[in-house]
């Protein structure tokens, strides 16, 4: 049958799909899943995705045609459409702004009707140089003695056949134009007239902008007695159920097991997807999974340049056993990547919260997305964590997912004690020098006595949260957000960290005029300067944001604390997550109230996984670590079950709180934010919404309230919640907010107002 229309899916905040006609010409090669190149308004042109094809006539009176199609065959599956729409139906969102996330900017060109539009994604050309000809051994000798008075070209055709063993009769061998030049110490120009001579020719070759790894595979490592219980456990349990959560104590060797479930999968010729919370985390786990699985493996994240995602994306669609990647390794954004045959998705560190995409739409959940992905292709799905997310613990004690546990660490090492050190206490007797208790302190020293390392946390950048005038209390706040700025002294500037606004340091109070300014609580940037102060000989590291701006800062940190040349590292949350350092004993959690306190429901359970991850980083070969809790609040319950590692407790008692206030696992929520530059119109507005909301949902509306953060780039921002208990329909649920949003744009006026729905919004 031969169809006239075809619906494409543009990459466009505008709801829906567009209706184009198929040109005669075309009607061959437009198929779903490629992309084709056409108009949209007066002037633009863009790159869109087939979604399907068929022969109903629009109503509109002129049908635009596809200009272009720039596809031989689908770039993208039947299976990634249906996951695409899936995503922009279960998160609200429109299809464009999730073809937008998915597909690399480099293989979407667009531009303008009188511009001439081409491909943006450009393989990597090298120049390559080899002998014009094969020569015989006298040939070569004949030529060498006659360059013999220019030594400069002797030098580099000697350079050239060293370099590529040549010998008489074999077929020449090319070598890259740069390491020639390197190699042999010559200059372009001695190069050029030898190839100009005939005795050397160049041409062009299209190479891998990605590092691929030579070095022959290692054997995979023997698993341990618990390990192999775990391992077979996993196996048997994805026959019956495709989801599993391996819950194991840190260090247990989790990701050992991961390694012989995916060398098990690439033997049967299946791809795999191991997903990690953060790009922080890929660069010891790289190094780890490429010495097993060598060039199969591929890294797929944002610090790549545009080229480089597209070169990955086409590399993981063409499927190919030898060249392609099999053995994908990254962030949230890896989900989009075209598989064509994917036996395995691990979600690592399955709690954190960095898998939710918060902004820009589509806002979505990494693990829980992974899991309707692995559904669609038929993959086995796994989740690993140390203390695991309360739905996910749900699920599995509910029989929902498949449970396997490792209770001992990796060579029954043991778990590291944990102090608690009471600075409320040791401020009243004046025993803490600076931000230290004595306990910190004494720790730290027995550890640099024994010539053993520190990780210190503090999950606050910068060197001050902000500064105040000790005579009125006035504090410099950010003028475009409701918040104040955070002193960062190696910049001397104070910044906002919400909208980058950055600021010079006062020197008198902007309200009295009093020059009595002083810093107030503190962030790594202080506690490194504080630590040079009182361990004068120790070497100092910090990481954080602000020191892992540059592409490969993380691994240069990284490196120098592995190789010992940093004694004492401080940094934010960036630590705390499934790095391995062999003589790290000693971990400082600085502020563990900070995270206690923040007014979120799930802040006991993510101050309870953050403390468990951090605590894991200390003592995982021969010594027990050792871990220091700063707290002005010894007795409080979740630093009691962190001294205990007791992950059951604190899923018993977070269970039963949130099934009494109708929280996550028991009920699904929703946030509408709301935002205007004019606060008395957003308190309007939403005043609209919430009452049309409650009209439908009754007392599962909460709000709308200003939050903590009540106004960010100018905006002010209102929330509403809903709390939708899971036995209700979720479909029908975000069907009437949207219905319920639609109506408030068509409020009078409403055009200023700026709204976004965030379905599952923790």
């Amino acid at each position: 049958m031969t169809f006239r229309f075809a619906d494409i899916v543009l990459p466009l905040a505008v709801g829906g799909r567009f209706t184009y006609a198929i040109p005669e010409e075309l009607s061959g090669n437009v198929v779903p899943g490629v992309r084709v190149l056409v108009q949209f308004g007066k002037k633009n042109l863009y790159t869109g995705i087939v979604f399907n094809k068929h022969n109903d006539q629009p109503s509109l009176h002129n049908i635009r045609a596809i200009l272009r199609v720039l596809d031989p065959s689908p770039l993208i599956s039947e299976t990634q459409l249906r996951f695409w729409q899936w995503m922009s139906d279960y998160y609200m969102c429109t299809p464009g702004e999730v073809l937008k996330a998915a597909l690399p900017s480099a293989l979407s060109p667009e531009g303008k009707i009188d511009e001439k539009v081409s491909e943006r994604y450009r393989p990597k050309q090298e120049t390559m140089i080899r002998l014009s000809s094969g020569y015989t051994d006298e040939a070569m000798n004949s030529i060498l003695d006659k360059l013999s008075r220019a030594p400069a070209r002797n030098k580099l055709l000697s350079a050239y056949l060293h370099m590529t063993g040549y010998s008489e009769g074999s077929e020449p061998e090319p070598v890259s134009r740069s390491m020639l030049l390197k190699e042999s110490g010559s200059s372009p120009a001695v190069l050029d007239a030898l190839v100009k001579s005939g005795i050397l020719s160049s041409f062009s070759r299209e190479v891998d902008r990605m590092e691929r790894s030579d070095t022959p595979a290692e054997p995979l490592k023997r698993l341990s007695e618990s390990q192999s219980v775990a391992f077979n456990s996993i196996n048997s349990q994805l026959k019956g159920k495709n989801i599993v959560l391996l819950h194991g104590v840190t260090s247990s060797g989790k990701t050992e097991i991961y390694i012989h479930l995916i060398e098990e999968q690439l033997k049967n010729g299946k791809q795999v997807l191991y997903l990690l919370p953060e790009i922080a985390l890929t660069t010891q786990i790289i190094i780890r999974l490429k010495k097993h699985f060598g060039s199969v493996t591929g890294v797929y994240h944002s610090r790549f340049s545009v080229q480089e995602r597209a070169e990955i994306w086409k590399r993981v669609a063409e499927g190919d056993k030898v060249n392609g990647y099999r053995l994908i390794l990254g962030v949230r954004s890896s989900l989009f990547l075209p598989f064509t045959n994917l036996g395995l998705i691990i979600v690592d560190e399955e709690h954190d919260g960095s898998y939710k995409q918060h902004d820009p739409a589509p806002r979505y959940h990494a693990r829980d997305s992974a899991i309707v992905l692995a559904g669609l292709t038929g993959a086995g799905i796994i989740l690993g964590s140390a203390s695991p997310s309360i739905e996910s613990y749900h699920n599995a004690v509910s029989g929902k997912y498949g449970l396997t546990e490792l209770k001992e660490r990796y060579g029954r090492v043991n778990l590291p004690v944990i102090v608690l050190a009471d600075t409320r206490e040791a401020y009243r007797k004046k025993l803490m020098v600076s931000h230290f208790t004595p306990q910190l302190l004494e720790a730290m020293d027995e550890a640099l006595a024994r010539n053993e390392q520190i990780m210190l946390f503090q999950n606050r950048r910068g060197f001050s949260p902000y500064i105040e005038c000790t005579e009125c209390g006035w504090k410099p706040v950010c003028y475009q957000c409701a918040v104040n700025l955070t002193w960062h002294k190696s910049a001397g500037r104070l910044v906002c960290h919400y909208c980058g606004h950055t600021a010079p340091v006062p020197l008198h109070c902007d309200s009295c005029a009093s020059t009595s300014i002083a810093t107030r609580g503190f962030g790594t940037e202080k506690i490194e300067d504080e630590i040079k102060i009182v361990f004068p000989h120790a070497k100092v590291g910090r990481l954080d944001f602000d020191t892992t701006r540059s592409r490969y800062s993380f691994d240069r940190i990284i490196r120098a604390f592995e190789e010992r040349r940093v004694d004492i590292l401080t940094g934010t949350q960036m630590i705390s997550k499934g790095l391995d350092f062999e003589n790290l004993t000693v971990v400082g959690i600085l502020n563990a109230d900070n995270m206690l306190n923040f007014p979120d429901f799930r802040a006991y359970e993510r101050s309870f996984q953050m403390m468990e991850q951090v605590s894991g980083r200390a003592g995982r070969r021969r010594k027990q670590g050792k871990v220091i809790i700063q707290t002005s609040d010894p007795s409080n319950r979740i630093i009691r079950m962190l001294v205990q590692h007791d992950y059951q407790a604190m899923y018993r008692m977070q269970s039963e709180e949130r099934k009494s206030f109708n929280y996550p696992p028991f009920s699904r929520m929703i946030r509408i934010n709301l935002r205007h530059k004019e606060r008395p119109a957003l308190n309007h507005y939403s005043g609209i919404l919430g009452k049309d909301l409650r009209s439908f949902f009754g007392n599962r509306v909460l709000g709308p309230e200003f939050p903590i953060i009540s106004r960010i780039q100018l905006w002010y921002i209102k929330t509403i919640l809903l709390k939708i208990e899971k036995e209700r329909s979720s479909a029908k649920a975000r069907q009437y907010v949207a219905e319920a949003v639609a109506r408030l744009e068509k409020e009078k006026g409403a055009a200023g107002l700026r709204i976004s729905v965030d379905v599952d919004p923790y």
